[in-house]
């Protein structure tokens, strides 16, 4: 499945958030969206969503314009994944995941067997069976941030888009997500999130996408397209590219320029 943007365009009321933007990705990637904040990243995945109505320009999937779709038809072709954060009411994990498979039932449906065994497959995917009856706000933010994604892979949809999904996480934490998504492109899904960590684009992207003064200026390869040239504009801040070796080999790391 291939997700097309041509011409992007949206604002709100005369404040220009986004201005012609074009990119494509295909299924079986992981895209890292880098920029500053404010530079309209969420923007931009509301409109793929259909969260936001008044874009101009087209928004492709498989050559199909997803303004035509209906929003059950987009959330089977789209699945969002927003930040862990706390609930209202405290689901079991189960619950939570279950809630989305609604866009493949008919209206007035409930789940049955065939949704349920999905959740459970979901969970065993991501390695989260166990906590199948634990309550969703009893878990860490790691856990909970697997849970959202367990729920937005029973939609069945192809393409998953993730707004910063290792922020508020623990070091550990933030590699264990980016390991389980890197994963998930691997087996068929076309992964876009945006991130404020460029070194995590550099490790686990396949594709980076570089949106600033309401475009996408840059897109390519992540040792391409990651300069220190690059991150100083994105960013503001001076850095030099260090090549450390490891027992798997040498890794890409940005080393921030500073007085101490």
């Amino acid at each position: 499945m291939k997700l097309t943007v041509n011409d992007l365009s949206f604002s709100y009321k005369t404040r220009k958030i986004l201005n012609h933007v074009n990119f494509s990705a295909d299924t079986k990637r992981c895209v890292c969206l880098l920029g500053e904040n404010g530079a309209g990243k969420t923007t931009l995945f509301r409109c793929i969503l259909g969260l936001l109505k008044g874009y101009e320009g087209e928004i492709l999937v498989d050559g199909e314009d997803c303004k035509k779709k209906s929003v059950k038809e987009r959330a089977r072709m789209i699945s969002y994944i927003p930040q862990a954060n706390l609930p209202t009411f405290n689901y079991s994990v189960f619950q939570t995941v279950l809630m989305g498979t609604n866009p493949l039932m008919e209206n007035f449906h409930t789940p049955g067997e065939k949704e349920r065994q999905l959740v459970f497959e979901k969970l065993e995917m991501l390695g989260i069976s166990h906590l199948a009856e634990r309550g969703y706000a009893n878990l860490s933010g790691g856990e909970r941030q697997l849970v959202l994604i367990a729920r937005a892979l029973v939609q069945n949809s192809d393409i998953l888009i993730m707004d910063e999904p290792i922020a508020n996480l623990d070091y550990g934490n933030q590699f264990r997500i980016m390991e389980k998504v890197k994963k998930l492109a691997e087996q068929g899904y076309l992964v876009i999130l945006s991130t404020h960590n460029p070194e995590h684009a550099l490790l686990f992207a396949d594709q980076v996408l570089v949106l600033k003064n309401n475009n996408i200026v840059l897109s390519g390869a992540p040792k391409e397209i990651l300069k220190p040239e690059v991150i100083q504009n994105i960013y503001g801040i001076t850095v030099e590219l260090k090549n450390i070796s490891t027992e798997n080999g040498m890794v890409s790391v940005f080393v921030p320029c500073l007085d101490l």
